[in-house]
């Protein structure tokens, strides 16, 4: 087993102790099956298995006739690299360090996992498996990539590694095997040939927007495109599960679909809310003795922690004790009591959100309560047309109270939601007296999280990942931490994107997220 530097004492030392009190290995399975995760990019759970009947996805509710369908499923984050970070990981990125987007990609912001920690995918080498990913890595922590994956791969200076692609139709030679397929969901609307994909796209006039959003036209093309991204993605599943079933390696796969976090539109993606947290997640289960109910809906409360523990524990493979993930296959998982959630630095926007979520409530802590939820992003420095819209639609008053409220200048420290009388979390309960027990039951339970796992977002970010995110973004880095940072040095003040002369790629306009 290689050597990783420490991230320091005090996590080094509660890793240490995590890992002598791993539970007892569980039975490992007479034909260990392969699991396939279909990564997704961006994506609501907006597919008919979920309800959604303005757009068809059979290939996906096929995979649900095969298995389970999680409707409470929530991500660690509202972001690509620090819900994937934790993910990977098992562990909540705020544990690691790991929770501002995009950390960790020069050698000066290197962030090290403890020594003796294990992803998910290196357990899975470990007993034996092949392992790749089809795709991108975007995870906020050095490695090399042939610990995890066994396939060449090559670099992004911002964006991470990605993996040369594994044919699907190979893979009969090299089970067991765990393998991630990264197909873009979302973000299909960024493909060159999105509309022709598309054509025809779906019927406009059957969008029913939620009533944080205005009825625009911009507004409407947004969410349509995403349903008609759906469509592409349920093609792309399809054509996944006949190469997998043509090889011959079906009948011994367990297939986990699901999202990195929510669709990108106000209130969503980068969010606490759950339009950014909930994702689709099915998992089928093509065993012939398959150990899933097929065809069944589970209500219980999921977290993204879950799925690299409950993969693992699919496998008859012991889940490291240092893992925070359960596994949700247990004879005695009920559920999830609480799923926590976080959101950090953002690219170049700086902000600390915190959430606790039960199966009926949300509570969510707003740290820096003087920055307006809508501080300056990668979206306004791209143009991107709904967030111009909706910037303008609020500064000519024509949004509703309701929606105005996300464009207010400041924001309350404390939310509070009651998610079945209000699934799109817009009536705040934190002040109303019937609901003060709930309240202080969920800031307590968030209190106690953050001391006891060290919430690594309560301390200062080192230079080091600013300097990169200021000399990627220059002026557009507006946050007061920058200021102080371009005091102490100079050189990073100036014109925008300087590092794109020494091979950065210039971020606006990339589509990559």
């Amino acid at each position: 087993m290689r050597t990783r530097w420490r991230v320091g004492a005090t996590v080094g030392f509660a890793f240490a102790c995590a890992a002598s009190c791993a539970p007892a290995r569980a039975p490992v399975p007479e034909t260990q099956p392969n699991i396939l995760w279909i990564f997704l990019e961006d994506t609501a759970p907006l597919m008919g298995v979920y309800g959604t009947t303005v757009i068809e996805t059979p290939r996906i509710d096929d995979l649900a006739a095969a298995g389970v369908a999680f409707t409470q499923a929530i991500m660690p984050a509202p972001v690509c690299s620090a819900s994937r970070s934790s993910i990977i990981t098992g562990s909540m990125s705020t544990t690691l360090g790991l929770h501002n987007h995009h950390s960790s990609r020069t050698p000066e912001s290197a962030i090290e996992l403890p020594g003796s920690y294990l992803t998910v995918p290196e357990v899975f080498r470990e007993a034996g498996y092949f392992t790749f990913n089809n795709g991108k890595d975007d995870y906020n922590f050095r490695y090399d990539r042939h610990d995890l994956y066994e396939q060449p791969y090559s670099q992004h200076p911002l964006y991470g590694k990605r993996g040369d692609r594994i044919d699907l139709a190979t893979l009969e030679e090299r089970q067991p095997f765990f393998g991630q397929v990264q197909l873009a969901g979302g973000k299909e609307i960024f493909s060159g040939a999105f509309e022709e994909a598309a054509s025809p796209g779906m019927n406009r006039a059957l969008v029913n927007l939620p009533p944080y959003l205005p009825d625009h036209p911009t507004i409407v093309e947004e969410w349509a495109d995403h349903l008609d991204a759906i469509r592409i993605t349920d093609r792309k599943v399809g054509d996944i599960v006949d190469t997998l079933r043509e090889s011959g390696v079906l009948d011994n796969t367990v297939v986990f679909f699901f999202s990195d976090h929510g669709m990108r539109l106000t209130r969503n993606k980068q969010f606490l809310y759950d339009g950014g947290l909930r994702v689709p997640l099915v998992i089928a289960d093509f065993r012939a003795d398959p150990q899933l109910d097929p065809g069944t809906t589970d209500d219980r409360l999921v977290g993204g922690l879950d799925l690299g523990t409950s993969s693992l524990a699919l496998a008859g493979l012991t889940i490291p004790g240092y893992m925070e993930g359960q596994d949700i296959f247990a004879a005695d998982f009920t559920g999830r009591d609480y799923v926590f959630s976080t959101r950090d630095r953002c690219d170049f926007t700086i902000d600390r959100i915190r959430s606790v979520r039960s199966t009926r409530f949300k509570y969510i802590r707003n740290f820096l309560a003087d920055r307006p939820y809508t501080q300056p992003t990668y979206m306004d420095v791209d143009g991107v047309p709904f967030v111009r819209v909706m910037r303008q639609l609020s500064a000519d008053g024509e949004l509703d109270e309701a929606q105005q409220r996300f464009f207010s200048d400041t924001r309350p420290s404390v939310e509070l939601y009651d998610l079945q009388a209000d699934p799109h979390e817009l009536i705040n309960l934190a002040d109303d007296p019937e609901f003060s027990a709930v309240r202080d039951e969920l800031e307590s339970v968030l209190q106690e999280w953050i001391a006891r796992t060290d919430d690594q977002g309560q301390y200062p970010e080192p230079d080091e990942g600013l300097k990169l995110m200021l000399g990627i973004w220059g002026d557009h880095a507006v946050n007061p931490e920058y200021d102080e940072l371009r005091e102490r040095f100079p050189a990073l003040s100036g014109s925008q994107f300087p590092l794109k002369s020494a091979g950065w790629v210039q971020v606006p306009g990339s589509g990559l997220r």
